[in-house]
């Protein structure tokens, strides 16, 4: 069902984008804004790994450098039946952790120095099970489709800008006027953000199943995510938001109008979920 909803969500987005690039500008508006993200983002699916890694500063460390973190991201590769990704340790005391790579053979896993101070054993290894569910799960691939389309829709919604402020919505090939304009330049970016954010909240919920049923550390994970997140270091994000829906955990509270475009469901919901499984289990 989740699956089902992401496809609709996805559907509703690329029809979302075929009527703001109409209203901007016709199909030929519509091309060029899409041929530019696809371009943005082609660099981003490839590089994108190296770019985050490199923002946070991330040391790849091996076997002898950190024994029990690979012992413990050997296990649960083993259990996923991928190649042994690349391990980070990120120098920060904010508990979290994250996986990137464009697919399994190019993974990469992160973890922070304070992840591993907090955490037993079972509780790390619930948290790499999710990270090694989202490489399982291709999200890093569907992360790139949808940031292809929010990124066209938000050159469109630039365009829109200009042409109201030029007074370009007065022209005869304008598809709908300064009301239209107005509704691509405000409505329709926000409305991308918010579908981008659902279905990245379903993607993290269907990672705490899948990564929890991979070890049967269902309880271990529930438990990590209570620590992280209510461990009193934050990690800073302001100037990269963008990075945000890597993290196993938002590395920033938030109330409700920031929720609304939060790409984590509330941990407790999460937690809830979890102990349900379990149970069933």
């Amino acid at each position: 069902m989740n699956s089902f909803k992401v496809f609709l969500l996805m559907i509703v987005l690329m029809f979302l984008f075929v009527w703001i690039g109409y209203t901007v500008g016709g199909q030929s508006g519509m091309i060029i804004a899409f041929g530019l993200a696809v371009v943005m983002n082609f660099f981003s699916y490839w590089f994108s790994d190296r770019i985050i890694l490199k923002i946070y500063h991330a040391k790849r460390v091996t076997e002898h450098d950190h024994p029990r973190l690979f012992s413990i991201v050997n296990r649960v590769r083993t259990a996923a039946m991928v190649p042994m990704p690349k391990v980070y340790i990120v120098s920060n005391k904010a508990p979290n952790a994250f996986a990137t790579g464009r697919n399994a053979e190019n993974a990469a896993v992160a973890v922070t120095e304070g992840l591993l101070e907090i955490l037993n054993d079972d509780e790390l290894e619930g948290v790499l099970s999710h990270e090694f569910a989202h490489i399982i799960n291709k999200d890093m691939l569907l992360g790139t489709i949808v940031a292809t389309f929010v990124g066209a829709i938000g050159i469109l919604a630039s365009i829109a800008r200009w042409g109201a402020i030029l007074g370009g919505y007065g022209r005869s090939d304008n598809r709908g006027g300064l009301v239209g304009l107005l509704a691509t330049a405000i409505v329709a970016p926000l409305t991308a953000i918010l579908i981008q954010a659902a279905i990245s909240r379903r993607r993290e919920f269907k990672a705490d199943a899948v990564g929890a049923k991979l070890t049967g550390r269902y309880r271990g994970l529930s438990s990590a995510l209570k620590k992280i997140s209510s461990a009193p270091n934050r990690m800073n994000l302001n100037r990269k938001p963008a990075a945000a829906h890597l993290m196993i955990v938002k590395p920033f509270s938030g109330k409700f109008v920031s929720s609304l475009f939060s790409t984590h469901p509330p941990v407790e919901k999460r937690i809830e979920k979890l102990n349900e499984l379990s149970q069933k289990m």
